[in-house]
């Protein structure tokens, strides 16, 4: 009998799909997990190593507006930025 977990996210339709599977016990363990573990970090490493520095001039209205939602989620403004910018280009975000 399975039991079923109450969602700790929502989930996006690949996401579920990933959970579900996982939950059907249709994943198999690798068998050197070390080294998959080694080149996962790797991959993150890289993936947060490589930035490139852009300079946007903002209004100052939206500046005010940008400020206020960065510190509602308790970022920084420039972090809260990059968040925003990172969502859109991974496709989360659409501008119609």
């Amino acid at each position: 009998m399975s039991i079923k977990r109450q969602p700790v996210f929502d989930l996006d339709d690949e996401e579920q799909e990933l959970s579900d599977s996982f939950d059907r016990g249709e994943w198999k363990s690798t068998k050197d997990l070390k080294k998959e573990i080694n080149l996962a970090k790797q991959a993150a490493k890289n993936y947060f190593s490589e930035k490139e520095k852009i300079s946007v001039r903002v209004q100052t209205v939206d500046m005010h507006i940008i400020r206020r939602m960065a510190a509602e989620r308790g970022l920084k403004p420039h972090t809260y930025i990059t968040s925003v910018l990172h969502q859109l280009a991974a496709g989360h975000i659409h501008i119609k």
